[in-house]
């Protein structure tokens, strides 16, 4: 693990280029693991270990790699300066990870912070379902390059929940629908399978439903299927490219 460091921040932005005016790509979760590819006066490009997606943070001082045992299984968790619900200090997001050193019978401690044991899970845990937890991202806003429970956009809605369950998932939507071999056809859809158009994807929660994060009504949205196809060919003139199944 030379060279690899952990970040040690709730959220980190990852800018297309080395400024802020930048557009925000992706972000970088607490206890993500990530290498320096080059560095500057007050930026470094970064490659994501998780996903091998690159991009531009600003140099912060972050800590060199540190294996993690556990990780976030609610929408948001918060950390606490004590082992109490009194001096709260910070917020981590669903799938942060972090590696536990103390537990107690309500909280865990972890560099020197404390976090309710209720919110984790050993980082070897799956749900038998892998899109068990996606709707507790229902009405999160969307936020393009978002993954957390501040903003989410539709492909990292995908990715965070596979990513929860251990499973590699590419960070973009086009990424995903090259990655993901099993086509299925549109007529026998099932909950669980993906659909992909152009720049855009949702899970279907039934052969009825499914769930986005929806950019043209700015938040995650259960809706119907038949009619999310129809809307976006409406809007967009887009057609569905493909449907996957995991």
């Amino acid at each position: 693990m030379n060279n690899l460091f952990s970040s040690n921040f709730s959220i980190v932005n990852l800018h297309k280029r080395p400024t802020s005016k930048s557009e925000v790509v992706t972000q970088m979760l607490y206890g993500e693991t990530f290498r320096i590819i080059s560095k500057s006066k007050k930026w470094i490009k970064i490659e994501i270990k998780e996903d091998r997606y690159t991009g531009y943070i600003r140099i912060r001082k972050f800590i060199s790699y540190l294996k993690p045992t556990h990780k976030i299984s609610t929408l948001s968790a918060n950390i606490y300066k004590k082992p109490n619900f009194r001096n709260r200090i910070g917020t981590l997001p669903y799938v942060a990870k972090i590696r536990v050193d103390e537990i107690n019978s309500k909280f865990a401690k972890f560099q020197n912070k404390w976090i309710e044991i209720k919110n984790i899970k050993p980082l070897k845990f799956k749900n038998k379902d892998i899109f068990q937890d996606i709707k507790i991202f229902k009405n999160v806003r969307y936020k393009w390059g978002g993954k957390t429970f501040e903003g989410i956009d539709c492909s990292a809605l995908v990715q965070i929940c596979l990513n929860f369950n251990n499973k590699f998932c590419p960070r973009d939507s086009d990424q995903q629908a090259k990655f993901f071999k099993k086509n299925i056809n549109l007529y026998n859809i099932k909950k669980n399978d993906i659909i992909y158009w152009k720049g855009h994807v949702a899970l279907a929660l039934s052969d009825k439903t499914l769930i986005h994060a929806y950019g043209p009504l700015r938040k995650t949205l259960v809706m119907n299927i038949t009619q999310t196809i129809k809307r976006i060919k409406r809007t967009a003139n887009l057609e569905v490219v493909s449907v996957k199944r995991i």
